[in-house]
């Protein structure tokens, strides 16, 4: 049997299969952590890939993770010949990682001594070493942001590595949380073994080769037919980060008969005094989603929809940006920005089915100190949602994370059980979706009491910047960071700063809204 003899039922049946066994890894990981970031808000990922390492079938977890993954496990290669029980953690970015709080493991999978595929996780750990607490600094270079974990061993064979285990823990902040959330990795990670040998003895070694060629080309078919359709032509478009040097992302996206061309040449040089630089593999996540957000809802996502999509970046850029560089914004902020830019290129050529720019940031908030309570250190991190661009058929919606991140929020329940800090204020900030026939969604406001000393950062966007309006539409708010101490004195934070607080005193964040769609209507 070859792929082309499967039927479309074998294929439905085998991508619903493996699909299930990432689905299955990630809550299992969302069950077990520790960390309110990956219990509450599921800032994780989990895939399944070939033996050479193409990504086969992931859960609708968090697309910049997702994207750059099948890097990940590519890089994981040179470490062959794999043992079983070998698990391999990482998280630099130069060798396949996002950045470093992504914490990402791969295992391979056997049937007897037959290679089959890899399993991965990927996590972000709320403190793995650095500067600042939360491993979010507004950082220059990549050592101040922490702890680099090159692809190692961290179970060999079956049996964890000690040396490298408190490697890792003493690096952190939080030792208790980061040992926790690795050990809940772990069991997602072995309970994806486990299933997808399952599936191997249900189709046979190559029965499940077959079905991975098949999934492969059904991806690359669906996507070939998304593109057949935008009108052919080249899309230029750009848009600016906020950074004093220089932040314009350019592209030029060329349509063809069934391809589609990402060049970003004319981008702005990579930064050399913030973190806003992205690593090539973030960068063709945020191209990949674009063309993937095209496809049907039922389509299948797998590393088979990018073979039609060929992407071109300058080298030490904006968007594929050079070692030592710092890249932890360039992970959340800057794959956000490429891509306002591909949706921008595309509503030229499908003017009809493009929403305008949503809030286009992650909103990225990391506190730490000494907890009394449990006299201990402890570090948290969170992203805010923000508003949705209006699109041609409807309203944009409000206070939800889009795009690059597809992740909740932690309930205000949960915080002052864990943390010595609250949240006082949580709402919708009225007023902040740009106008419009089909108006932006409405950015949100946060609000933090601390009841101890803490250092907290934000790593923002979309602070000068408005979140821009299509087809007549008005421009979404753009954001507010505000410090207010005990004793009323107010200050406008920066969109990346780090600031000391004290007890008694209150950072306030308002997100931006999403850009309007079309003129306003007047009967």
């Amino acid at each position: 049997m070859n792929s082309q003899a499967l039927s479309p039922s074998d294929l439905a049946i085998a991508e619903a299969a493996f699909s299930s066994v990432a689905e299955e890894m990630g809550e299992s990981l969302t069950r077990s952590a520790f960390s309110p970031n990956i219990k509450e808000r599921r800032d994780h990922s989990c895939g399944v890939f070939s033996s050479d390492g193409f990504l086969i079938a992931q859960a609708a977890h968090i697309p910049v993770h997702l994207g750059a993954m099948p890097m990940t496990v590519r890089t994981i290669l040179d470490m062959a010949p794999f043992k079983k029980g070998d698990i391999i953690a990482l998280n630099d970015p130069y060798k396949g990682g996002n950045h470093l709080p992504d914490i990402t493991t791969v295992a391979p999978v056997f049937f007897g001594e037959r290679l089959i595929g890899f399993v991965a996780t990927r996590a972000h750990h709320a403190d793995i070493g650095g500067m600042a607490p939360g491993s979010m600094p507004v950082a220059t270079e990549l050592y101040q942001e922490g702890l680099i974990i090159p692809p190692i061993r961290l179970v060999d064979a079956g049996k964890i590595s000690q040396a490298a285990w408190s490697i890792i823990l003493r690096n952190s902040r939080s030792p208790h949380e980061r040992e926790g959330d690795l050990r809940a990795q772990l069991a997602a990670t072995t309970l994806g073994i486990e299933r997808v040998q399952s599936l191997v003895d249900r189709f046979s070694p190559e029965g499940v080769e077959i079905r991975f060629e098949a999934m492969l080309s059904h991806g690359e078919r669906v996507i070939r037919e998304v593109i057949s359709k935008i009108p052919k032509g080249v899309y230029e478009a750009e848009d600016f980060l906020e950074i004093s040097e220089g932040g314009k992302i350019k592209l030029s996206l060329e349509v063809k008969e069934d391809s589609l061309s990402f060049d970003f040449a004319g981008t702005d040089p990579e930064s050399r005094t913030t973190s806003l630089n992205a690593v090539a593999q973030v960068t063709e996540s945020a191209c990949y989603y674009a063309v993937r957000s095209l496809a049907p809802l039922d389509a299948p996502t797998n590393e088979g929809c990018y073979r039609p999509v060929h992407i071109a970046l300058p080298r030490k850029s904006l968007v594929n940006a050079s070692d030592p560089r710092a890249v932890s914004a360039g992970n959340v902020e800057v794959s956000q920005r490429i891509t306002d830019v591909a949706l921008k290129a595309l509503s030229k050529a499908l003017p009809d089915l493009i929403p305008a720019a949503s809030s286009g940031t992650m909103n990225n908030i990391t506190i730490g100190g000494y907890d009394s309570r449990r006299n201990r250190s402890y570090a948290y991190y969170e992203t805010l949602a923000g508003g949705a661009g209006g699109g041609p058929h409807q309203a944009g919606r409000s206070g939800v994370h889009t795009h690059m991140t597809n992740t909740l929020n932690t309930p205000v329940e949960a915080i002052p059980l864990a943390y010595p800090f609250s949240i006082e204020r949580y709402e919708l900030r009225t007023g902040s979706g740009g106008r419009g026939k089909n108006a932006g969604g409405e950015g949100l406001v946060r609000e933090y009491l601390f009841s101890e000393p803490a250092t907290v950062t934000i790593i923002s966007e979309r602070r000068k910047l408005q979140p821009w309006g299509l087809a007549g539409g008005d421009d979404g708010a753009s954001g507010i960071n505000r410090l207010i101490r005990a004793n009323q004195e107010e200050y406008e934070l920066a969109a990346r700063e780090t600031v000391q607080v004290d007890a008694g005193d209150r950072i306030i964040i308002e997100t931006p809204g999403g850009g309007g769609f079309g003129p306003i209507v007047i009967n």
